[in-house]
């Protein structure tokens, strides 16, 4: 029996026996095999014949037996890693009926690791080496600069040279030369182990008790989900850091996602202060080497703590008993393409199905967390105060419409009034804007053409950085034009409203002496560059930081004292149901970057809305009030978390033949009538043309209790899909794009 097998793993089939083996080719069911040679158990991951072709496989069950016996083939061999366990084909199971995914895709989505079927085997990595580079080249110093940013993770020839952008033989000669170390090693290695009572800090009274209660119930080995909610600065993280001590010591593995790459690095460094080790990484950041060691050790048990992005739910953990998800409301949660689930939600079944523990963490949680804490289906800790003796920044508006402020300019005369104190005060000022780029749109003064994506019914971003115009929907981009593309007049395009870049522009007229800095995912070409530059600002290297949704993030500058928004009011437009409930939490947490520190902060937004109810929210503090204002809207209108939505998305090249489809869709909707569901639509989605293919929408609406997923099934089922027509089910849509 194999090391991970427990007692309800132990169905065995024999050699000749017909097993049942799932595929991640896109077929609609499992197929017939043999076992093979030494038979195979359940869950096995295996290499099957296909066609002409060996694909990966996992042994889902006893076969069907309703294929000539003659014509079915066996098992080429069984995978030297660890097999699925049953809570994960329950798990994967589950999500594609609530997602409505194709099982083969769900098993692509568990299996994204290069070279699972590889025998172990020895292999030559690279690392930093201890000699001194004396003689440096550009080339040379791309190699030890990607060595540096992955601190000490080891890398293939081949990887290493593909990372640094240069040939092999360079990083041969940093061999000959000392300055790169080229070792002989197993292919993957176990984890070094995590020490849960290695560097515990003191916690505040606060902390403490909530501390408790997460190890208590951790402690406890069943499922519970709990909400940890605190305001930004009150030292969430050292809370649920000691959920995942006690994990270690109960012998079992903690998940903790992460919403974005950029805050990885500062918390792994956490994880090693906390626990004398770095934990697994698993996101797009590490290397494909790395991702298969990750996979198969976590598979082992050697791999006792992940830290990742959300497609780490998916790992074949041996005994998961933690799961943290940070900042939970954040929408990088949420996947938008292939399967599209949301982490947050399919982490609370993952544990249901582990007997685990999920700590939801956040400062501004969302709305379906904080319905389902004031349920009483989700426990609830606060964290009221901010740790040690900071205090929680003071928040005023800027009423714009009684501010003298100049055409073509975006930051008031009072918030440039208390940017000035503050810089002479020696502190630090953030203004934030939510756009990137230097201007949104661009616009002919001669004809009035805006410069649009050729492939997307979207406006084309100007970057004055890049000196190009970029499509923020497919990512096209082209050289900024001197001539209109529609009058071809010389010199008349125009920048039209604020990006980062322009805000930059306008900063450093107002502030000439101040060193400013720019925060955007478009500046930096790495996660390193990016995280070097985040300490360097924390350090005090800027007077004035200017920034997109990044620096909303979890970082903390400590002389930062004043935050300004440049425009508050940008995400109350549009009709997205959640507008509300975002504008809420980025407000919060961008206002929530001041003060963490002993100086006392202030937040400032500008906006012409201060009547607007969420800015009276976000001035006034009561969060609860908030919430139950949104929250009684939402059970009104019936739609999340308080009724079932679906989002239907249908494209093609062709657009009488989408609407065509989404029409008959329209008239055919008998399943969904049957259960008392509404539907909306077609029509053309807000951005309505994406690389190319003409995109329509339709809005499936239902009651909570409704079985929502067996009737769009039934209903989409009815349709063939000719040429090159797709159609997308999104359940629970969190954007309506």
């Amino acid at each position: 029996m194999h090391p991970s097998q427990t007692s309800n793993e132990t169905e065995f089939f024999e050699q000749g026996q017909l097993v049942g083996v799932l595929t991640a080719q896109p077929l609609d069911r499992v197929l017939d095999y043999k076992a093979p040679e030494g038979g195979c158990w359940l869950g096995a991951f295996v290499e099957v014949p296909l066609g002409p072709r060996k694909v990966l496989g996992v042994v889902w069950g006893p076969g069907r037996g309703d294929w000539d016996i003659k014509k079915v083939r066996a098992v080429l061999r069984v995978l030297d890693v660890a097999p699925m366990r049953g809570e994960m084909r329950d798990f994967l199971t589950r999500v594609g009926g609530y997602t409505l995914t194709p099982m083969s895709a769900m098993l692509r989505l568990a299996t994204r690791a290069p070279g699972l079927g590889d025998p172990p085997s020895m292999r030559k990595v690279y690392r930093m080496g201890h000699a001194e580079l004396t003689k440096r080249t550009a080339a040379r110093e791309k190699v030890l600069a990607v060595l540096e940013e992955f601190g000490g993770l080891s890398f293939t020839l081949k990887e290493l040279a593909d990372h640094a952008g240069v040939s092999a033989s360079v990083v041969k000669g940093l061999v000959q030369m000392g300055a790169v170390a080229e070792e002989n090693t197993p292919r993957d290695l176990p984890f070094p182990r995590l020490v849960p009572d290695y560097g515990g800090k003191e916690l505040s009274p606060d902390q403490a008790s909530a501390a408790n209660i997460l190890r208590r119930d951790m402690a406890s080995g069943t499922y519970g989900t709990t909400l940890l909610k605190g305001v930004t600065g009150s030292g969430k993280t050292e809370v649920y850091l000691e959920a995942v001590a006690e994990c270690l010591r109960q012998g079992r593995q903690a998940l903790v996602l992460l919403p974005e790459i950029a805050l990885t690095a500062e918390f792994i460094t956490r994880v090693e202060a906390r626990f004398g080790m770095k934990p697994a990484e698993w996101h797009s950041g590490v290397t494909m080497t790395e991702r298969r060691r990750v996979w198969k050790m976590v598979g082992q048990g050697d791999a006792q703590m992940v830290v990742g992005a959300r497609s780490a739910l998916y790992l074949p953990f041996r005994d998961l008993g933690l799961i943290v998800v940070d900042e939970e409301h954040d929408t990088s949660y949420k996947q938008e393409d292939g399967v599209l689930y949301n982490a947050r939600d399919m982490a609370v079944l993952r544990a249901s199905l582990n007997s685990a523990q999920v700590v939801l963490a956040s400062a501004t949680p969302c709305l379906e967390s904080w319905a389902n804490a004031e349920s009483g289906k989700y426990k609830k800790l606060e964290l009221t105060s901010r740790f040690g003796v900071a205090v929680m920044p003071e928040m005023k508006a800027i009423d714009m419409r009684s501010e003298d402020l100049p055409g073509q300019r975006w930051i008031s005369p009072s918030l440039k009034n208390a940017v000035d104190q503050r810089i002479a005060e020696g502190q630090q000022a953030l203004l934030f804007i939510n756009r990137r780029g230097y201007a949104p749109v661009t616009v002919c003064r001669a004809c009035g053409h805006q410069i649009g994506c050729d492939q997307c019914d979207a406006r084309m971003v100007e970057h004055r950085f890049l000196k190009r115009l970029m499509c923020h929907q497919c990512g096209e981009s082209k050289p900024m034009p001197n001539v209109c593309p529609s009058c071809e007049v010389e010199d008349k395009l125009a920048p039209v409203g604020p990006g980062v870049e322009r805000l930059a522009e306008e900063a450093v007229n107002l502030w000439p002496d101040a060193k400013i800095e720019v925060l955007s995912s478009d500046m930096y070409a790495s996660a390193r560059a990016l995280k070097a530059r985040i300490e360097a600002i924390a350090a005090g290297e800027a007077d004035i930081i200017i920034g997109t949704q990044l620096v909303a993030k979890g970082h903390n500058f400590p002389k930062l004292t004043l935050v300004g928004v440049i425009d508050a009011d940008l995400g109350l437009q549009g009709s997205d149901l959640r507008a509300a409930e975002r504008t809420f939490q980025l407000m919060r947490q961008v206002a929530g970057r001041a003060g963490r520190a002993e100086a006392k902060g202030q937040a400032l937004m500008q906006t012409f809305q201060p009547e607007h109810p969420v800015i009276r929210a976000i001035l006034g503090g009561d969060e609860n009030a908030f919430w139950s204002a949104e929250a009684q809207e939402r059970k009104a209108a019936g739609v999340p978390p308080y009724g079932r939505m679906a989002g239907i998305v249908l494209s093609a090249s062709d657009v009488q033949a989408v609407f065509d489809l989404g029409n008959a869709m329209a008239r055919q909707a008998e399943p969904l009538w049957r259960i008392g569901a509404q539907v909306y639509g077609p029509a053309p989605a807000p951005i309505a043309r994406v690389r190319g293919r003409h995109r329509v929408r339709l809005l499936v609406k239902a009651e909570k209790t409704a079985p929502i997923q067996k009737a769009l099934a039934q209903w989409a089922g009815q349709f063939k899909l000719k040429g090159d027509l797709r159609m997308a089910i999104d359940i629970d849509p969190q954007t309506f794009y």
